[in-house]
């Protein structure tokens, strides 16, 4: 068996009894990032096996204030599956969920496949087809959040679910480093950002995601749902909560114009 194959039943494992485990990198502290995204691969392979079908791709820890509620320096990828796209109604238990935290995004969905090395901003918004407000729910099967790069990769990126909104816009004319999300937590003001907090433009984060998954032969495909990073700190979530965005587009002549909206609610 393999160390990917070890790794990767090893956190399966995990997700589908809900428990965690203890950090891979004090358990193996010569783990690469390379290893990581072995072990995710493997990790994947075990999800779709059991029916799952891949629909897309994510980037996670794009802001510094998320990389700095994390310990991590840079930020992370991995995988999107038909199971882990929810409705507005996420239950933590069927969704097999252990600390979850949501974090504000925007959504690519892609019309043209992305493949690096290369890959610029502009060929990004060339390639999109729509973005949608959306909540990523993210959660660790590491236990205690206690996470290094390697074992965010690992666990991948530490996504749980994800709820995308209902709106689809056109990304043309639209300047997404200046859109603004505001968030709400259970009808009281949470916290709010712009999309410049996304690596500077959430159009560039998808852009490093096709360079870095080009050094492993992986493109980003047409139809792709792509996850950007978060525009606001991480806030935990428990039972009961319920969390709603709203993105509005900044630019002078928009006058705050709103575009959308998305609600995560956990029972």
């Amino acid at each position: 068996m393999t160390l990917a194959q070890t790794y990767g039943g090893m956190l399966h494992a995990a997700l589908r009894a809900r428990k965690t485990l203890p950090p891979l990198i004090n358990a193996n502290p010569s783990l690469s990032v390379d290893d990581a995204y072995a072990i995710s691969l493997d990790l994947l392979s075990r999800r779709l096996a059991d029916g799952e079908k891949l629909i897309g791709k994510k980037i996670g820890a794009t802001s510094k204030a998320v990389q700095d509620m994390l310990g991590v320096d840079r930020p992370d990828f991995g995988f999107l599956t038909d199971w882990m796209c929810v409705e507005d109604l996420i239950d933590i238990n069927d969704k097999a969920l252990i600390a979850p935290r949501a974090e504000a995004e925007i959504a690519f969905v892609l019309k043209d496949e992305i493949k690096g090395p290369g890959v610029s901003a502009a060929d990004v918004m060339a390639a999109t087809r729509c973005i949608i407000p959306c909540f990523e729910i993210v959660d660790s099967r590491i236990a205690d959040w206690n996470i290094s790069i390697v074992d965010t990769v690992a666990d991948n990126a530490s996504c749980g679910v994800f709820v995308l909104g209902a709106e689809r816009l056109d990304p043309a004319g639209l300047e997404l480093p200046n859109l603004h999300v505001t968030v709400t937590k259970n009808g009281e003001p949470l916290s709010e950002g712009y999309g410049h907090a996304v690596q500077g433009d959430p159009a560039q984060a998808v852009a490093w995601l096709a360079n870095t998954l080009s050094e492993y032969g992986v493109a980003l495909n047409a139809g792709d749902v792509i996850l950007s990073g978060s525009m606001v700190p991480l806030a935990p979530a428990v039972k009961g909560d319920r969390f709603e965005m709203t993105l509005s587009d900044c630019n002078p002549d928009a006058g705050g114009r709103k575009l959308g909206s998305c609600a995560a609610e956990f029972v």
